[in-house]
């Protein structure tokens, strides 16, 4: 709940590196509770024949498994994708626990999003609905809208820092478009102005609906029309895992890079791709070369 509200506070700027390490704390505590609920020792320990040495701190206190470790242990009840997410935090703190961030608030709400969800998901499944959280966290509310002018200057930021765009770009080119789209791993929500049908419904901000209703599938039908003029955006490495699949598994990063620096891939007029947030995704038409080029040079990529 701390994570939440000091992300939702308007006078606090240094909010995503708080949100960060709170949640980080969070997790960890949830996970010990969980695999000690289920009688599984959560301690680090050296072997001594039949005897376990337990580690202890400085001050003598036992040594329990960071957030990481709970993750890679094989009991891990999360799902791959509230994994995911949690890494790609892990990986995040890395960088801003050693120098001070900024301007990095509006790159990556959406995982922030997906990691409290994800949150209060796992509380309720391990411990009972009762000790969810939302009840206390329902709306954040936004003092204006936000425009088409402001959006672009959002996804046209430069001023993220290097080390932050280059951590973000390393750890989602591993991740397959699956992994990437999962609402686990990063919850992105199309908000739109609605006049209310009812009086019951004049006060509600945001209203949920059944998937397979008929204003749901009126919604998606509108969200295909928005969605037409923004083209699927691919990074890296789904590129080069693309070729791989297609029958050309010796083609990897290098000759990738090779590729869009001998055309000038990136250049904006040859309209291959775009920089979202100081990061390069490719468009489809940048497939097509690639895969031209794999066909012609068979024998050196199958």
């Amino acid at each position: 709940m701390a994570a939440v509200q000091i992300f939702n506070n308007p006078q606090i700027s240094f909010k995503s590196e708080l949100f960060i390490v709170i949640m980080h704390i969070a997790w960890i505590y949830l996970l010990h509770a969980y695999y000690r609920s289920n009688k599984i020792d959560y301690r680090y320990y050296s072997q001594n024949g039949e005897r376990k040495r337990f580690d202890k701190t400085k001050y003598g206190a036992d040594k329990r498994w960071e957030l990481e470790r709970c993750l890679n242990d094989k009991n891990n009840p999360l799902d791959s994708d509230t994994s995911n997410n949690l890494r790609f935090l892990i990986t995040l703190r890395h960088e801003i626990e050693h120098q001070m961030t900024s301007h990095i608030d509006d790159t990556i709400t959406a995982k922030f999003q997906a990691c409290a969800l994800n949150y209060n998901h796992y509380v309720q499944k391990f411990f009972g609905e009762r000790n969810g959280i939302d009840k206390h966290l329902p709306v954040s509310l936004q003092f204006s809208a936000v425009s088409r002018e402001q959006l672009n200057i959002l996804s046209e930021r430069s001023d993220i820092p290097r080390h932050i765009s280059a951590c973000i770009n390393r750890f989602e080119d591993e991740l397959s478009p699956e992994e990437f789209q999962s609402t686990r791993y990063a919850y992105r929500v199309l908000l739109t102005g609605k006049t209310a049908n009812s009086k019951r419904q004049a006060d509600e901000v945001i209203t949920f609906v059944k998937a397979d209703s008929e204003m749901a599938q009126s919604i998606n039908k509108t969200y295909a029309l928005i969605k037409e003029t923004e083209r699927p955006k691919y990074p890296a490495g789904y590129v080069v895992q693309t070729m791989r699949d297609e029958g050309y598994p010796k083609f990897n990063m290098y000759h990738h890079t090779q590729i869009w620096k001998k055309l000038d891939g990136k250049s904006p007029a040859k309209g291959y791709g775009v920089t979202v947030v100081k990061l390069w995704y490719w468009y489809e038409s940048w497939l097509k070369v690639v895969r031209t080029h794999c066909e012609e040079n068979r024998n050196k990529y199958a």
